[in-house]
């Protein structure tokens, strides 16, 4: 077995995202409710690809609680999008406790801002 073969056998630890929503709009700009347990848009110049596993540190608002949300990345946004659109990820919410709470507490927040039919960073 070669060095190359080894390192490619250990399990890469999920990179870490702190993200810190001050208003409502944001949120919803940045929250993904179409997706099974609800998901965010992240804006980050770090690469990404389908299917990575991040740690997210969410702060919402005034609440100086930090949610810890472990995700998937679902959604990529390269630099220089098209209609301008932020560079970054999304990242569904793991189907988890932690996930789940995050999905209560935006909803919450956000109430029938649900509705709206704005755009969004994702859609």
């Amino acid at each position: 077995m070669n060095a190359m073969s080894e390192v490619k056998n250990v399990p890469q630890r999920p990179s870490v995202l702190s993200l810190n929503i001050n208003s409502k709009s944001a949120l919803y700009a940045a929250f993904m409710p179409h997706v099974k347990n609800g998901g965010i848009f992240i804006p980050t110049t770090r690469g990404y690809a389908l299917g990575d596993e991040v740690f997210m540190l969410l702060s919402l608002m005034d609440d100086p609680t930090k949610l810890p949300i472990a995700g998937t990345v679902i959604w990529v946004t390269p630099p220089g999008a098209q209609n301008g659109r932020a560079q970054g990820v999304g990242v569904h919410f793991n189907n988890d406790e932690s996930g789940h709470e995050a999905r209560r507490k935006i909803e919450g927040l956000l109430g029938g801002v649900l509705q709206s039919v704005r755009p969004t960073h994702t859609l």
